[in-house]
């Protein structure tokens, strides 16, 4: 008996792979690559992810809209002249929804699949400028539009845990990816392929195509290379990064000049205490 029910485990699993890769890797894929999950999944998964998060207030304090409608419309209008790139893959799929966590000690931003980013205060006090800031909201951008995060967590976590949940299945290993996801460890190509990426969007807009540079760069002459957050990963190392961004934005044309934002100190000064 134990036989058979181990055979029709890996039957199912095996199942269920191919259902996913067939789904993911020929069922437009347009960001290219190979991914097992669909964009489908990628929409329920994120939205699963969000709703854990939001629901986790000791973990993530995330400020809500009412109060803040002044701090939320500014970010919006940011991601907003972000996703008018004409290179976005999933504009009209992806919710693109933003939420900010009160919490000054954290340098970082993070994106579940679908688009559902989310930015610490600790990050928006720390970045000087408007333009660091979209260059950062464009990097998560990237890896939710290029689908970053499931091919990496498909790697961390397993194909079948991943389909598992989507379908409603342990609700505490939903939260435990979910806590794991502001740290989520993404590859070498693929912090690269975010900061390039990332580049190309900004060049459509006002703000200056390399403004994710000046984060690295400020962590250099800080002397905080080393605690660089999850969401723009050390390797290559800041300077690398700073170097190659840099490189994409003259190579493809853009301008670099800072953006004449003058609503972004007022934003700051939004961020509670």
């Amino acid at each position: 008996m134990n036989k058979i029910l181990n055979v029709a485990y890996v039957v199912a699993a095996f199942c269920l792979t191919i259902l996913a890769f067939s789904c993911g890797s020929t069922g437009g894929n347009k960001a290219g690559g190979v991914n097992l999950f669909s964009v489908k999944q990628d929409q329920e998964l994120g939205a699963q992810l969000k709703d854990e998060i939001n629901s986790n207030p000791d973990q993530y304090p995330v400020l809500p809209y009412a109060g803040n409608e002044k701090a939320y419309n500014y970010l919006y209008a940011m991601r907003d002249a972000i996703l008018s790139s004409d290179v976005i893959n999933y504009r009209e799929e992806f919710g693109w929804e933003l939420y900010i966590i009160k919490d000054d000690k954290t340098l970082n931003a993070f994106c579940a699949p679908g688009g559902y980013m989310y930015v610490y205060t600790g990050l928006i006090k720390y970045l000087d400028k408007a333009d660091h800031l979209a260059g950062v909201i464009g990097h998560e951008i990237a890896h939710a539009d290029q689908r970053h995060s499931t091919k990496q967590m498909t790697k961390a976590y397993g194909l079948q845990i991943l389909v598992a949940i989507i379908a409603g299945g342990d609700k505490s290993q939903l939260a435990e990816i979910a806590a794991g996801l502001a740290s989520l460890s993404f590859s070498r190509a693929h912090e690269k392929d975010a900061d390039s990426h990332s580049v190309e969007y900004l060049c459509d807009t006002k703000y200056a195509a390399n403004g994710a540079a000046a984060f690295f760069e400020k962590l250099v002459a800080e002397g905080q290379a080393g605690g660089t957050p999850a969401f723009l990963s050390t390797h290559p190392n800041p300077g690398n990064r700073v170097q190659s961004i840099n490189t994409k934005a003259s190579e493809d044309g853009c301008s670099t000049a800072l953006s004449k934002d003058s609503g972004y100190q007022n934003f700051r000064e939004m961020m509670p205490k």
